[in-house]
């Protein structure tokens, strides 16, 4: 038999993880425990939503929220540009290190101040990495040109181009391609040739994409991917709900070598498989 292969898929969601992610890593490592196997994280780096890296930190002292993001160079790149692409520079890390201490303790600020600023989704992993998070992993990335080359062949897909002296990430149409600037607003890009290097999965064929290079056994899937997953594309795979979680959509701000001992695992409120 197929030894298991246990996935759960992610953008960048912080520069400090949010919630929900770290349970869908505990719900990973239980179930490891379980049946065997390997964990695959599918880490989709090409997303371009500058919101999905925004980061909600509590005040120590008046448990206030605040949420704080990447700074970016210019509009297309805050717009357009794939999580990979958009670059993180040092005065943004070194004005966001004085304020960290408002939130959370030293060792997770030491943490912050060893990643290099290199780019947003380089950035965050390492900052999961380096927090304990990803230990025996293996982590496939959306925005990897092997990856996409050997990923299978999907009709509804986004493409890597260049728009104003920036990569932008690109919705491909039967004309050519849009770049969405809001609501019902999009900008016209016109045909020009592409390699599969290039492409990165929409929403409705992700699944498909990632599972033609992970070949998993076992999904572990957020609440709203339940909304969109086509699972009768995948019927080989057993779809396993993460564990509901308090302020799912906050940071975790724990420097723990082992997840399963965390106090975020101790507020989940469902763990069935």
């Amino acid at each position: 038999m197929t030894s298991p292969v246990i996935c759960f898929g992610q953008q960048p969601c912080g520069f400090y993880p949010k919630r929900f992610l770290v349970a869908k890593i505990q719900k990973a490592r239980r179930l490891q425990k379980e049946i065997g196997g390997k964990i695959v994280f599918f880490y989709h780096d090409s997303d371009h939503d500058p919101r999905e890296t925004r980061t909600v930190l509590r005040h120590r002292t008046t448990g206030d929220p605040a949420m704080l993001n990447f700074a970016f160079d210019n509009k297309v790149q805050r717009k357009f540009s794939p999580l990979y692409a958009k670059r993180v520079s040092e005065e943004w890390q070194a004005k966001t290190i004085l304020q960290l201490p408002n939130y959370i303790d030293h060792s997770l600020i030491d943490i912050f101040k060893a990643v290099q600023p290199t780019n947003v989704a380089d950035f965050c992993l390492d900052m999961y990495k380096r927090m304990g998070l990803l230990e025996d992993m293996e982590i496939v990335r959306s925005g990897d040109p092997a990856i996409r080359a050997a990923a299978c062949d999907i009709n509804d897909y986004y493409v890597d181009v260049q728009y104003e002296g920036e990569t932008a990430r690109a919705r491909k149409t039967d004309n050519g391609f849009k770049l969405h600037e809001g609501g019902n607003v999009f900008i016209d890009l016109p045909a020009q040739e592409f390699s599969k290097e290039q492409i990165s999965p929409a929403r409705d064929t992700r699944l498909r994409w990632m599972q033609s290079v992970v070949n998993c056994t076992h999904y572990i899937a957020g609440a709203g991917e339940q909304d969109y997953l086509r699972k009768e594309e995948a019927p080989e795979i057993e779809f396993v709900m993460r564990d509901e979680i308090e302020l799912s959509d906050e940071a975790f701000v724990e420097n723990s070598k082992n997840t399963d001992e965390t106090s975020t695992e101790k507020n989940a409120k469902g763990a069935a498989l």
